[in-house]
């Protein structure tokens, strides 16, 4: 039987958690059959973690469920997470080189290394990625091989405030962590094309409270920011200027309006609520959302012509027509996330837009997982006819079947030896 890797991420948003486990094959070949979910309520504020110990229940909660569908312990986990203190900062740094000898990959590494570790006030680092190479102040998009008496490298580093990370580690509790991953940057690797990567494109992942934008121009990012603002926001401002509404309520009829941004919309009654009032709010911090992420262009230090494709992620953008409203505002192509094409989704009821983070999260772990590692330890039975063990307990169990069979010809062979001696004294008698 083939043997498979699981892979197991948690996705950890604002109103909730989200936990999906993989299988992956000896070729590559990556599916996904079990999610669990797990609401939460002021848990968890513009992506970091308040309240740690409700945070920590969730989890383990979605673990215990996982583990239950794949019969298993999971021992290792990959954790995503977005939060408001996320932003890229512009890193640059030089090194003079011995020219008689060629750029190596350990060379860029210990460059990347150094530029991760410079200090910033108030923030630490989380991610780093590479913009620009120039060697001898030329550039250069592969400096690997090169010669030169010089290299200069401009890169851009993630970095958030302390506690974003802090608390994520703390609520995760004792659960072994592969890897903390910026939630929008697998997904940039996992749904982007190439070619819209290189034309330049801008990915906006619209939570509940946040709104993550990524840029990208000639095939990598160039800008990378968090904005305080998500599909919340429409909901309060329903609640703060309808009479009598509350959250829950306004959520309902955020979601039932067929035109909630169509100012010629039929006016109809949604829960004693005038469904003309809710789009008039509605309309208006739409519109004052879309100025803000389009804004970022600019802030990225670009102009409208050098981003190409917008591309919508995240809860926050299923609003009906939003994807024509940002096209209209904007004057760019805009299209909206599909799930990762090297994930194939075997259980359709979990095939959903907003479970595209997880599914990135998933698809990265499996580039960066190595071959023959796991995230999950399988049980075992022993059943009437004799013990059975799994794959992946083969190679534990297997010193301590040699050992046995070891003893066990020493003491046959023991019980040989004695034998022959008395035949041998039988016939010295004779």
């Amino acid at each position: 039987m083939e043997n498979l890797q699981h892979i197991v991420a948690i996705e950890i948003g604002s109103t909730k958690i989200v936990g999906a486990i993989a299988e992956k094959s000896t070729t590559g070949y990556l599916s996904v059959n079990h999610l669990e979910e797990e609401k939460l309520t002021n848990c968890v504020r513009y992506g970091c973690v308040q309240n740690v110990e409700n945070t920590k229940n969730a989890i383990v909660r979605i673990v215990k469920k996982l583990e239950n569908k794949v019969d298993g312990d999971i021992t290792d986990i990959y954790v995503g997470f977005n939060g408001r203190s996320l932003h890229s900062v512009p890193t640059e740094i030089d090194r003079n080189l011995n020219i008689s000898e060629s750029i190596t990959k350990q060379n860029i590494e210990n460059l990347k290394q150094s530029a991760f570790k410079e200090p910033i006030a108030s923030f630490e680092p989380i991610d780093i990625v590479a913009q620009t190479y120039y060697v001898d102040n030329k550039e250069n998009p592969n400096p690997v091989g090169c010669c030169g008496g010089s290299i200069n490298i401009k890169f851009n580093r993630i970095v958030a405030k302390p506690t974003l990370q802090l608390n994520l580690r703390r609520a995760i509790g004792d659960y072994k962590v592969k890897k903390l991953m910026v939630t929008s940057l697998a997904m940039a690797d996992s749904i982007l094309t190439e070619e819209e990567r290189m034309l330049g494109c801008m990915l906006v992942d619209m939570g509940a409270e946040t709104t993550t934008v990524s840029i990208f121009k000639a095939g990598t990012l160039v800008y990378f920011t968090t904005l305080p603002f998500g599909g919340r926001n429409l909901t309060r401002d329903l609640v703060n200027g309808l009479q009598n509404t509350t959250e829950e309520k306004a959520e309902m009829v955020k979601k039932a309006i067929a035109e909630p941004l169509n100012l010629n919309a039929e006016s109809i009654t949604i829960n004693d609520v005038n469904s003309k009032s809710a789009i008039n709010y509605i309309i208006s911090r739409t519109s004052e959302m879309i100025t803000n992420v389009n804004k970022q262009i600019e802030y990225a230090h670009l102009q409208s012509a050098d981003v190409k494709t917008i591309v919508l992620v995240g809860g926050g953008a299923k609003l009906k027509g939003l994807q024509a409203e940002f096209k209209e505002k904007t004057k760019i192509e805009t299209r909206m996330g599909t799930t990762p094409p090297g994930v194939n989704i075997l259980n359709h009821e979990i095939n959903k837009f907003e479970y595209i983070q997880v599914f990135s999260l998933l698809n990265k772990a499996a580039e960066m997982i190595a071959d023959g590692a796991t995230c999950v330890r399988r049980h075992f039975y022993e059943p009437a006819d004799g013990p059975t063990i799994t794959t992946e307990q083969q190679a534990e169990e297997q010193p301590k079947r040699e050992e046995k069979q070891k003893k066990k010809r020493s003491f046959f062979g023991q019980i040989r030896d004695k034998f022959d001696e008395l035949l041998t004294e039988e016939g010295r008698d004779d």
